[in-house]
């Protein structure tokens, strides 16, 4: 199983981060831990949604599609 999630700055609100993992509790205690130099500066982050994938390829083609322009606008569109 894969999650893609989303998560958002609770510093600065306009931080956004997109990102795939197995282990989504794991991941975002990492990413508060200041373990990912992609987010380590805008710490403590939060997870706005999270999508859960049977399938690895299609999380990895969802989160590829969340990081392209209009993923970024679908996803202010869905999620900010």
């Amino acid at each position: 199983m894969k999650y893609v999630y989303l998560l958002e700055s609770e510093l600065d609100p306009h931080r956004r981060y997109v990102g795939i993992t197995d282990d989504l509790t794991r991941r975002l205690k990492d990413h508060n831990l200041g373990k990912s130099p992609h987010t380590n500066k805008y710490r403590p982050w939060q997870c706005v949604i999270a999508v859960r994938f049977l399938n690895a390829r299609k999380a990895e083609a969802f989160e590829k599609y969340l990081k392209s322009g209009s993923g970024h606008a679908f996803a202010k569109r869905h999620f900010w």
